[in-house]
């Protein structure tokens, strides 16, 4: 014991950095296929208690599995997106261990023959300096499973309900190996993988219901070391922002533990979201002995090279290569890609619209101010949003052409056009009377008008106070009625003033 006790939250920084931090996930994924792994009942999230099954998904007596072959496709998708190798002989296992909400008394999973090895997912952080820093984060395998049912207290201390609509969700969960090093790399990864999944279209990722959830591993050993430290699991956490306070909370927990002279051991540890704080649920002794051993009931799954080939040829383009396309193809900032392409569907409105308009840029910004700050209000996805890229194109193109300002296209002819969005940006700004007025002569009375209207300011600017040229714009741009051309504005004050 040292002569002073660290709690995590007091740990000084010094301390800190002597440790390195091992994180690795086991990250499970319920796939979007309309009927169970082994089961023709509706894999539906919700619905009332225990209406999504059958006598199979209760295992009743007599009963056979069948394996859904859609859940095996989606699991090669992924395999394939995450450049694992896909194994082309593979089967199903008997994982027995018993909870009241498994009611075979076993799961069916894969242990010694998953479908996918290796591969991986590249994640983006920032360093010290706010570089972007990139690594990829490797798998040890992905394999299929079914899911458990859900056990239900509802505030009781005593009584269990049990729901066995979940039960035969089909799943994949992703093992990766503990290349993990901090809470932003286990966030990015999870994100990564998120989207991922999304843009495969084999899952909503939507960590709320539970269809994306994972287990934490973390560990922290001496900088330098190469042995492992004592590792702790962190179960079923549903919130990346949860997932990043639990692994820095535990990261501290643990050296602040080794610090004291305290003793590690291996654990199950949950996550109190209100406290931000991990709690010990139950040590793990010895590893768990599941007796494993191939399903009887169940064939091998033989995978030829002409179906992978088949489920290759149908996959769209993924996140990062559409990012690479954006940068290099349409001129964007990387960070707009990385926006850009954050949903499969606003990556396809992008590059809709980019097929009709050559202002890239501005076809970027649009979708990453007034688009998305109306997504965002309305709750809106890009799918539902009422303005095809043909109407937004236009818009874009009475801007870049000075027929309407861009004021008077994001305050006045985006609303309308929101509004009625059958109508036509041009006609709607014609009828409106909102197109900019590029006359010289009738803009150089203007200027000459508000000049005459405020001599100490014009003295002012003159003697260096130049920030006072945004007012006299601004008040040209009033008489106006702000349809002034704020480009030819600034050069004729500029002629004025100089």
């Amino acid at each position: 014991m040292t002569s002073t006790e660290f709690t995590p939250t007091e740990l000084p920084d010094e301390l800190l950095e002597k440790y390195e931090t091992v994180i690795g996930l086991e990250v499970h994924c319920q796939l979007l296929t309309d009927s169970k792994l082994f089961a023709s009942d509706t894999n539906r999230f919700g619905g009332e208690p225990n209406t999504h099954i059958s006598p199979l998904t209760l295992a009743l007596p007599g009963t056979l599995p069948k394996l859904n072959q859609k859940a095996v496709e989606y699991a090669v998708r992924l395999g394939l997106a995450c450049g694992c190798d896909i194994s082309r002989h593979t089967i199903f296992d008997r994982k027995n261990y018993f909870y009241p909400d498994l009611p075979k008394g076993y799961q069916i999973s894969q242990d010694k023959a998953p479908i996918c090895v290796g591969g991986g997912v590249t994640v983006t952080t920032k360093d010290q300096e706010n570089n972007p820093v990139e690594r990829t984060i490797r798998f040890h395998h992905i394999h299929l499973e079914e899911d458990a049912g859900k056990s239900v207290h509802d505030g009781s201390s005593s009584d269990t309900q049990l729901d066995y609509n979940r039960a035969g969700t089909p799943l994949v969960e992703m093992v990766s190996e503990p290349d993990l090093r901090s809470a932003e790399e286990t966030g990015a990864f999870v994100t990564e993988i998120r989207r991922l999944v999304r843009y495969l279209d084999i899952s909503d990722g939507n960590m709320e219901e539970g269809s994306l959830r994972c287990d934490v591993n973390v560990s922290v050993r001496p900088f330098g070391q190469e042995e492992y430290g004592t590792k702790v699991e962190i179960k079923n956490m549903n919130s990346i922002r949860n997932i990043m306070r639990a692994v820095e909370y535990e990261r501290r927990r643990q050296v602040s533990a080794l610090e004291n002279g305290d003793a590690l051991f291996q654990e199950t540890r949950m996550f109190d979201a209100e406290t931000g704080e991990t709690y010990g649920m139950r040590v793990k002794e010895t590893m768990n002995d599941y007796r494993y051993f191939p399903d009887p009931d169940l064939c091998p799954v033989e995978l030829t090279e002409e179906r992978v080939q088949a489920i290759k040829s149908q996959m769209p383009a993924l996140p990062r290569e559409l990012r690479e396309k954006f940068v290099s193809q349409y001129g964007i900032p990387a960070y707009d890609a990385e926006l850009l392409t954050d949903t499969r569907d606003m990556a396809r409105y992008f590059e809709e619209l980019c097929g009709l308009t050559t202002h890239y840029k501005t076809a970027s910004n649009w979708l990453m101010g007034p688009v998305r700050s109306y997504l965002n209000e309305s709750g809106t996805e890009i799918a539902a949003f009422p303005l095809t890229p043909g109407t937004l194109a236009e818009l874009i193109e009475l801007i870049e052409t000075q027929v309407i300002s861009h004021s008077v296209a994001t305050q006045k002819a985006f609303p309308a056009l929101l509004e009625e969005p059958g109508r036509s940006p041009r006609e709607l700004a014609e009828a409106s009377d909102w197109l900019q007025n590029r006359n010289t002569n009738e803009l150089e009375t203007l200027v000459e008008e508000v000049l005459q209207s405020m001599p100490d300011k014009v003295k002012a600017y003159q003697k260096g106070k130049k920030g006072l040229m945004g007012l006299f714009v601004g008040e040209v741009m009033k008489k106006s009625k702000g349809k002034g051309d704020p480009k030819m504005i600034n050069q004729l004050l500029a002629q004025k003033l100089n």
